[in-house]
């Protein structure tokens, strides 16, 4: 569930060790200004794939920096929000792509207003979230392959593949080096890794075929960023071992599409129940029918209410994750 949950405060970044400084080119720099509250957190939080991902970096004082591949090239992309104000710099080749992104990603094309909560605890959530807006990226692959890896294990596992594959075969991000940031691998690359680095980082056989079977249509995949959300999920849903839940996953967060709601989630459909209906044993089909009221904003609805906190307690330990790679 993209930003399942609201994001923990950043920690300090430890410095890696250099032999020795390496000059780093000036960066590009843009200021802009929202139309309304934004959250830097909450908004870019969904891009985060666990608190070590080499991709992503929320730090202590409230910036966040990001690694992506974008059509121009690999780019990293740094922002922080003052005084209304969001200024973000960007280094490498895909900097002017992802400056010239940067209000889209910030979410300037939702619109919060298209939602009108129907009961209390959304009313009083959106209240207390004024800054939430949901991001667009642009970029298919980046969100395809983290949640194919999701599927059907632990966030734990899945954050452990991703992290374990991207630093592995990926390259470090442009700009400075002080958090330790990569650029995950290419199409090409996804398709060159050998079975038994799929099974050391956790992934097992279905999940690294469903990847490769993804990076072989690439091009045909990113079409899906500048479709409608029925043809996207189409196009997404086209590849075998892609289903309602990893293209929903995706498209949260490349389309920024407010309507792609999570089925097939182990835990949504027991937050919603228990949040909307206080039934924690709601499965799918009672899930969508307590968000029918919200058709059209069915994504937001279910962010809000993960942020709200309103999760049943657990009544049992917590799953203990298994590691394919010591079989």
């Amino acid at each position: 569930m993209a930003g399942r949950f609201a994001p923990r405060n950043a920690r300090r970044a430890p410095v890696p060790h250099q032999a020795a400084a390496v000059p780093v080119p000036a960066p590009q720099t843009r200021v802009w200004t929202p139309p309304g509250p934004l959250d830097l957190r909450l908004v870019l939080g969904p891009l985060r794939r666990g608190p070590a991902d080499p991709t992503f970096r929320m730090v202590a004082d409230g910036s966040v920096r990001r690694a992506s591949r974008t059509p121009e090239g690999p780019g990293t992309l740094h922002v922080v929000a003052r005084d209304g104000r969001i200024e973000a710099s960007a280094w490498g080749p895909g900097a002017a792509w992802l400056l010239d992104q940067l209000p889209t990603l910030l979410g300037e094309g939702d619109d919060p207003a298209a939602f009108t909560p129907r009961h209390r605890l959304l009313a009083q959530t959106q209240h207390r979230r004024p800054g939430l807006r949901l991001l667009r990226t642009g970029l298919v692959l980046e969100s395809l392959i983290p949640s194919v890896l999701e599927q059907k294990v632990t966030t734990d596992e899945a954050y452990r593949g991703w992290r374990l594959l991207v630093r592995q075969y990926g390259e470090p991000a442009p700009g400075p080096q002080e958090y330790g940031l990569y650029v995950m691998p290419d199409a090409r690359t996804w398709s060159l890794i050998p079975s038994w680095d799929w099974h050391r980082a956790g992934v097992d056989s279905k999940r690294s075929a469903t990847i490769l079977r993804t990076v072989r249509v690439a091009r045909r995949m990113e079409e899906a960023a500048a479709m409608d959300l029925p043809d996207a999920l189409t196009r997404l849903q086209a590849i075998p071992g892609i289903g309602p839940w990893t293209a929903a996953e995706t498209l949260q967060r490349s389309n920024g599409a407010p309507d792609a709601v999570t089925v097939g989630d182990f835990h949504l459909p027991g937050i919603v129940g228990h949040a909307l209906a206080g039934n924690r044993n709601a499965d799918d089909e009672e899930m969508l029918a307590l968000l029918t009221p919200y058709e059209g904003q069915r994504h937001r609805a279910t962010r809000l209410i993960l942020l709200s906190g309103a999760t049943p307690p657990r009544r049992a330990p917590r799953f203990q994750p298994r590691d394919i790679a010591r079989l």
